[in-house]
């Protein structure tokens, strides 16, 4: 019984949170639209919403004798433009039992399996165009929000020609116009497992082989389910109403796969009986990687909904309908559950228990690791959505974006422990101090000053002196600083608001009237003003501007170095977003490198010898040497002529040693298509001069739990596509990339290129994307 599935023993924390379970009933073999009655009946043995046929078995008649009269008066007459196509006639009352009502909109449609959008023969598929359209028509006219069509019966790498899943997708390009209120669904198998198919029969010529009969038995092709998704999502050009419902099989592909369909705009995850295996109670149960893959499945942001097909319950004929039910009195009015159960007590019937297998999905809901608090709130709110880097420099952040930053303690705690062994390595070898306080640390963009609080905190925990300066050009910002050090920081700090590149240094005196000021050095300089790339909120340009303040011999910088990484990835979701985007009036949408917690993703590229998943793109280093210093300040003042890319956009070059260029080859072993490029970075904030202490920070998939565990201060970056590229198994991705400058402004500029080997010693370009720029947006100086 489905009681088996809850067991209650108290133990459960019911502060827990964890992702809900919202369970459908589909019947294949139902042809007429529930009442109220048995629509009760479901909903009490355990499911949340019921699908409908829009039309019913009469239609279908009517359809197979159009179909057969017009056969018949072509004769051998079938060539396309023989004669007219035959018109489908409006529906009827016969043809459908749906109308609309007060659940019409919490029912789900489903659209007729009979129909063959893919049929070679011009009047099969122009007779199931139609009858999709007005299937379509009709139940956004009652009401109807989704509506479930059933997928190509056959892929286009079976059937040796791409001709019906182009067909197909054209049709739904066009019900997409038709239904302008109506959500689609794709019902498509993960992969032509045996037994996934529609079970109804479709149209077709007298004497036909109907899809699914017996065949003979040959190798699947995993991803060719997938490729027919992808034609039909790219005709309709990534419309926002388009989602699919995946058939998940008894046996689980590959995780290549799986992690393909987690990036995919997922409505539905289906289930039918065979996809259960029996367990020793003899009740259904799903194996450990169906559990694994619902879990990961369901942390989405947009958790897909289940959909149990032909497992029940049985429901008994209804001797009347929804309109025997006398609703002139909202008050006296049943509800669903009432009415069922005041219906089956009437006919002596004993009233259902929950169904089992919906049982059975919510013990595996019960069983789910719960959110954390993160989940519960950042992690799960900004999944995939787009955020526009930050302007540091030329923009004055708000105090909650500040805020958003210091919520973070992990990265605060390593910046600690950077400063903290600094601090003690600098004491350990004697190193001379800037100042007769001690150690003089700079906080360089200190922002409401986390860093400053740690640097303080370091310097108690060491037990070496320090003096402290805060740096903020922000004029808001500074007011709060001059509050904390007053509240928090006891007088501690010296707080000076400016530009740091224009600081002169530590005040030692102010000199008198006919003596300059003179200015100190500073021995660590700390600052946070890394972004998701790295590189990408300008901490390089930051950083040299303000270098000439460091003691010339045993000044050090936190951090001292880091190194921008990328892959390629498959997105969708965020490709679609983008593409509304643009429709919507931003023109600089597929121009932006977006800041974004990349989540619904694949990653197409895999990790083989000598080609890494995630590979570095370049590197930074702090301070720089003295030489180049001067060559910088020699090309600012005119002493050289020319140089690079920033002489040639008409600067004079000061800021080229910060140009950077990468061309990197990814191996991706199965075909599929990339939408873009994912920016991580890694930085050493310190590393002890015996090697022996080493502080780091990485947003890097596969190393940021090694090297700094549940940091969120920083969101990848990614670098979009304006098409997205196919390639076909086997296939190196070639990305090239260029960090461009022109001493006013940086922006960065990439492409990708798909080669494909033919032969031991030769390979050929199968595509590639156009050259991407974010100049238009680039990040000013």
């Amino acid at each position: 019984m489905a009681q088996a599935y809850f067991v209650d023993d108290g133990s459960e924390n019911f502060n827990e949170i964890r992702p809900t379970f919202y369970i459908g009933q589909h019947d294949s073999t139902r042809s007429e639209t529930l009442t109220d009655l048995q629509y009760g009946q479901v909903l009490n043995t355990g499911f949340s919403f019921v699908t409908t046929p829009i039309t019913n078995d009469h239609f279908h008649e009517r359809i197979l004798s159009l179909l057969n009269t017009s056969l018949s008066s072509l004769g051998d007459q079938q060539t396309t433009g023989s004669r007219p196509d035959p018109i489908v006639p409006p529906l009827t009352t016969d043809d459908t039992t749906l109308f609309p009502g007060t659940f019409t909109s919490g029912l789900v449609a489903y659209s007729s399996p009979w129909i063959d959008l893919c049929s070679p023969n011009h009047i099969i598929s122009s007779i199931s165009r139609q009858v999709l359209n007005l299937e379509v028509a009709y139940a956004n006219f009652c009401g109807v929000r989704s509506i479930i069509i059933p997928g190509p019966r056959q892929d286009a790498v079976d059937a040796g020609t791409s001709q019906g899943i182009t067909q197909y997708a054209r049709a739904i390009q066009e019900a997409l116009l038709i239904g302008t209120r109506v959500t689609f669904i794709v019902h498509l198998p993960m992969y032509r497992e045996p037994g996934l198919e529609e079970r109804a029969p479709i149209l077709s010529l007298p004497g036909q082989h109907q899809n699914g009969g017996d065949q003979e038995p040959k190798e699947i092709d995993l991803f060719s389910s997938w490729d027919s998704w992808h034609v039909i999502r790219t005709a309709c050009e990534y419309d926002t109403r388009l989602f699919v419902a995946l058939r998940v099989p008894r046996a689980l592909p590959e995780k290549e796969l799986q992690t393909r369909w987690f990036s995919e705009p997922l409505q539905y995850l289906t289930f039918g009986p065979q996809t259960f295996q029996t367990n020793k109670t003899g009740h259904p149960s799903l194996s450990r990687h169906h559990q694994e893959l619902i879990w990961t499945y369901m942390r989405l942001k947009n958790a897909p909904y289940f959909l149990l097909c032909d497992v029940g319950p049985e429901l008994a004929a209804s001797s009347g309908t929804s309109e025997s039910i006398n609703a002139s009195s909202t008050v006296d009015f049943p509800s669903l559950a009432e009415a069922a159960a005041t219906q089956t007590a009437k006919n002596g019937q004993k009233a259902q228990g929950q169904n089992e297998y919906s049982a059975y999905l919510r013990h595996v809901e019960r069983q789910q690791e719960p959110l954390s608090v993160l989940e519960q709130g950042t992690l799960t709110n900004f999944q995939d959505w787009l955020q526009s880097p930050l302007q540091p420099l030329s923009d004055n952040l708000e105090s909650v974006t500040y805020e958003v930053f210091e919520g973070d303690p992990v990265k605060y705690h390593q910046y600690e422990m950077a400063i903290a062994a600094a601090l003690r390595e600098w004491d350990e070898q004697g190193k001379p101090k800037s100042s007769p306080k001690g150690v003089v640390i700079a906080v360089a963009g200190s922002g409401r000053g986390p860093l400053v609080t740690r640097a303080l905190r370091a310097s108690e925990k060491t037990g070496v002196p320090v003096e402290v300066w805060a740096v903020e050009k922000n004029p808001n910002a500074y007011v709060y600083l001059l509050r904390q050090n007053q509240k928090v920081w006891g007088g501690r700090v010296t707080v000076v608001k400016t530009d740091m590149r224009a600081w002169k240094g530590p005040l030692v005196s102010s000199g008198s009237d006919n003596d300059k000021p003179v200015h100190g050095k500073v021995d660590i300089l700390v600052s946070e003003l890394l972004g998701s790339f790295a590189d990408n909120e300008l901490s390089p340009e930051c950083l040299d501007g303000i270098q000439h303040v460091l003691a010339p011999e045993h000044g050090i910088s936190i951090p001292s170095s880091y190194t921008a990484h990328m892959t390629p990835i498959s997105t969708p979701r965020i490709y679609s977003d983008i593409v509304q985007r643009k429709a919507g009036g931003d023109a600089t949408a597929f121009d932006t490198p977006w800041v974004v917690r990349l989540f619904a993703i694949d990653f197409v590229a895999q990790k083989v010898p000598d080609r890494a998943r995630f590979q570095q793109a370049w590197e930074f280093v702090h301070p720089l040497p003295q030489s180049t210093m001067d060559a910088v300040e020699a090309r600012r003042s005119g002493g050289v002529v020319g140089g690079g890319g920033g002489s040639m956009s008409g600067g004079v070059g000061a800021n080229d040693h910060n140009t950077r260029h990468c061309h990197l080859t990814f191996v991706c072993r199965t075909r599929g298509v990339i939408h873009g490029l994912a920016g991580y970075f890694e930085a050493v904030l310190y590393e002890s001069s015996n090697g022996n202490e080493k502080v780091e920070l990485s947003t890097l998939p596969d190393m940021i739990d090694k090297k700094s565990k549940d940091m969120i201060s920083w969101f990848p970056i990614f670098f979009p596509l304006k098409q997205p590229l196919y390639f076909p198994p086997d296939t190196e991705l070639e990305v090239s990339m260029w960090r461009q400058t022109d001493d006013a402004k940086v922006w960065y500029e990439w492409m990708v290129e798909a080669f494909m080997w033919v032969g031991p010693s030769q390979r050929v370009k199968v595509g590639g994307s156009e050259m991407c720029s974010s100049r238009k947006v680039a990040c000013l100086m």
